[in-house]
């Protein structure tokens, strides 16, 4: 037993030295620190949201909601109509909205023309966000800013 020890030592002695050589980087590097992970947030599921901003421009006039509820089935009212979609919220906060149904009330020019922007806007959703307390949808155009609602 002793022999087959003593003729195995040489073995797993190099065996443990190519090992540690792979883990080490060549001379003359520095070892590179794996940047911080980001915490994963999690997006506010049956949270009602209004609109307050569009683009850079404060939503005046008009009333436009947004809900995600946990079947991630998203739900609101556009300035006209009510609407609802599939909403995804995914890993690294991204956002994904699917086709969107909306009702078919008859609506002034200009709540028309503003719920076609918003629905337009929420439907090339890209990526989501939570700062101060507000809720942030980043679009393909610009993005929409939504305070928490009733």
């Amino acid at each position: 037993m002793a022999a087959l020890v003593l003729s195995l030592s040489p073995v797993l002695v190099t065996d443990a030295l190519a090992q540690r050589r792979q883990q080490m980087p060549p001379r003359g590097e520095q070892p590179q620190e794996a940047p911080p992970q980001k915490q994963e947030k999690n997006f506010p599921l049956d949270a009602s949201w209004t609109a307050i901003q569009m683009n850079g421009k404060p939503i005046n006039g008009f009333r436009a909601t947004l809900k995600v509820d946990s079947n991630l089935r998203g739900t609101g009212f556009g300035g006209c109509n009510t609407f609802s979609a599939s909403a995804y919220p995914l890993r690294q906060q991204a956002f994904a909205v699917g086709p969107i149904a909306v009702t078919k009330s008859a609506c002034d020019k200009s709540a028309s023309d503003f719920e076609r922007s918003y629905l337009m806007a929420l439907r090339t959703a890209r990526q989501w966000d939570l700062v101060e307390g507000r809720l942030v949808i980043k679009t393909g155009a610009g993005e929409i800013r939504f305070d928490r609602g009733i």
